[in-house]
């Protein structure tokens, strides 16, 4: 009986997925039998809502990158300093108190860090950078900033629990052939965790790229092409939740772009998960 309840589990998962597919796949195909798949991933100019429509999604791509990009930036080395910390510097009850006040960042609802982002955020960076570096009210600055704390737990608790699993015989090992707490940490431990921590960072950019309430409030909106993070932009996902919240017509071409944009960002995820189960193949180290 557990293992049927453990084997529906997996099949849940599954199921759940080929669902997505299954629901993206025919009004995607309704649209690009109205416009070209070379169209939609060359044009420059997004407009489907707009009376002269042009279907160009690469200013939604573009704002994903960036957006994604800064949150990295603020992510990777404190998630990374963090769990290092955690695993091999902080003293139990330090840690006791310290991993869960870090998790806490990830129950967090994400509106919450999107109206902290266009609220506090914001006019702290147009009052401490000058002039023309001061960003808009809605920026892919503040948008990418807030992300980057928000993402900073899956980072951080991933990769702690990577480090965590390296036996100690490695540690002591290093201790032994005269290596400071340093040396162990970042020669040996990091590089013996190399595996889980890739995965940590691949699942760190999947929940970026897929994040919708903190671009949707705080990055604005913009149909052009920019890489500027002090402007409007506007993400796949700020996208979809604003225009399926509209009035679009059903079965329109307007409506099906949702889906069209929603392939492109399964499609990503996807080679990024790929990307993540070579990588892990590659560097995983087993121990005995």
């Amino acid at each position: 009986m557990i293992k049927g309840l453990l084997m529906t589990a997996a099949l849940v998962s599954v199921a759940t997925t080929v669902g997505i597919i299954i629901s993206l796949i025919p009004p995607a195909v309704d649209f690009f039998r109205q416009v070209s798949v070379s169209e939609f991933l060359t044009g420059t100019d997004w407009t489907p809502l707009f009376a002269d429509k042009h279907f160009g999604v690469l200013p939604l791509v573009s704002a994903t990158l960036v957006i994604t990009g800064i949150a990295l930036l603020i992510a990777v080395p404190v998630g990374l300093g963090a769990a290092i910390y955690l695993s091999e510097y902080a003293n139990p009850r330090v840690r006791q108190w310290l991993k869960p006040s870090l998790e806490i960042l990830a129950g967090i609802p994400t509106v919450v860090y999107g109206f902290f982002a266009l609220a506090f955020i914001t006019p702290q960076l147009q009052d401490i950078l000058p002039g023309s570096l001061a960003p808009e009210v809605r920026s892919g600055l503040a948008a990418g900033l807030v992300m980057g704390v928000m993402i900073v737990p899956t980072i951080a608790s991933l990769t702690e629990d990577a480090l965590s699993a390296v036996p100690h015989a490695l540690r002591e090992g290093a201790f032994a052939l005269g290596s400071g707490k340093r040396t162990v940490s970042v020669r040996v431990v990091v590089p013996a965790a190399l595996s889980g921590i890739v995965a940590a960072c691949v699942l760190g950019i999947s929940r970026a790229v897929g994040e919708t309430m903190i671009v949707l409030i705080a990055a604005g909106v913009s149909t052009e092409l920019r890489f500027n993070p002090l402007t409007e932009m506007e993400t796949m996902t700020a996208f979809i939740a604003r225009a399926a919240s509209g009035d679009v017509p059903v079965d329109s071409i307007e409506y099906n772009t949702i889906f069209a944009v929603g392939a492109l960002l399964f499609l990503a995820t996807f080679v990024m998960n790929l990307i993540s189960i070579r990588l892990v193949r590659k560097y995983r180290e087993v121990y005995e």
